[in-house]
Parts: C-alpha cells; structure tokens; sequence
C-alpha cells in the first residue's frame, strides 16, 4: 500500500521551511518517544525532561525558520545534539553533573563528537578536551583505534569491526578496556572533567 510509505525527514524538514506547518508536527510526533526517551534518561524528572523537550524543539523551530539548518536529511541526530547541549545547560545551571555509570559510554566524549563546535560545546574549555587528548594517546594502540572511531567518527561498532576487521564483540570488549583505562588514568592524576 502506497499510504505506508514514510516522507522522509529531510523532505518534511523542507516542506515546513516552506511553510507546511504540519509538517512539524509530523516530524515530532515520528521522533518525540526516542528525543523524549533521551533526555529523560538523563536528568530522571518529567518536568525538567518536559521543559528541555519543549526548548529544544524551539531551538528546531527557531534554527530552521532562519533557514541555517543544513543537515542534509540527518535530522534526528542533528535534534538528539540539540537536546544534549540543553541537557549540558541545565546540569551547568545547576551546578551539578550526572554520574555516569561505567557500564555507559564516558559523557565527556559525547559531548565531543561533533567537529562544527557549537557554541554551547565551546563553553566546554578546551584544556578538557586537551586533556582527554593526552590520556588517549596513552592507551594501547587497538583500544586507541576504536575509541576514535566510535567517539569522534561517530562509527557503529558494525562499522569499526568491518574497517578494523575483528568481531563486534572485540570492538566492545576493546572499547570498554579503553574506558576503563582512561577510568584508571583519570583518578590516578585525579583530572576533573566538568567545570
């Protein structure tokens, strides 16, 4: 049936620049689970999740009617980075950064994958970022390897074990040694990540 098919994001995200304002709606109503999912798993409160859910579809609104938004159809991901840099706002604001536990993927790097540095990102000082340089380049060459890719490339641990040519499961038992090597070097020199 031809009614299943999906308009995909990038030409919903055209349709509302050009002024189909339901196309918005459509667009949210396909990602707000997965948005909303995200932010509430990080702050734990309906209310604060509500209101960063709200803002970052105002940032959306706002970005796309000044027609700076140029994605090239990667809209969900673009929308999830959005939400991050507010989710960062409000721990500053509050003075108060999640714990991360060690099972999830270091906080910090996902606050670094993006290379256009937003400007949220850039209150981020860059000695951090200079910092977790130096600590990687300690780490063993394989472990070394996958975290690059996976932190800063962006890739799927399908994609690292095709380019490096190992098994998913290496990747992700390389990836977590990394982790905790860093884990390790970061109490060790007692290193503080967030302002």
């Amino acid at each position: 049936m031809i009614a299943d098919i999906q308009i995909p994001d990038a030409l919903l995200v055209q349709d509302y620049v050009a002024g189909k304002e339901e196309a918005l709606a459509t667009l949210i109503k396909r990602h707000e689970s997965k948005i909303y999912g995200f932010i509430y798993s990080k702050v734990s409160d309906r209310d604060v999740a509500n209101d960063i859910f709200q803002d970052t579809f105002i940032k959306v609104i706002k970005t796309l009617k000044s027609n700076s938004y140029n994605e090239e159809g990667k809209f969900l991901p673009w929308v999830m980075r959005i939400a991050h840099n507010l989710i960062i706002d409000f721990f500053r604001k509050n003075k108060k950064m999640p714990l991360y536990r060690e099972t999830e993927e270091f906080s910090v790097f996902s606050i670094m994958t993006d290379d256009a540095l937003t400007i949220e990102n850039q209150l981020i000082a860059n000695q951090v970022e200079l910092d977790i340089q130096k600590l990687i380049e300690e780490l063993p060459e394989d472990q070394k390897e996958v975290l690059i890719m996976r932190m800063y490339k962006d890739m799927s641990f399908k994609e690292i074990s095709e380019l490096t040519g190992v098994s998913i499961n290496t990747s992700l038992g390389r990836m977590r040694y990394a982790l905790m090597n860093l884990r390790k070097v970061i109490d060790k020199h007692q290193i503080i990540l967030t302002n």
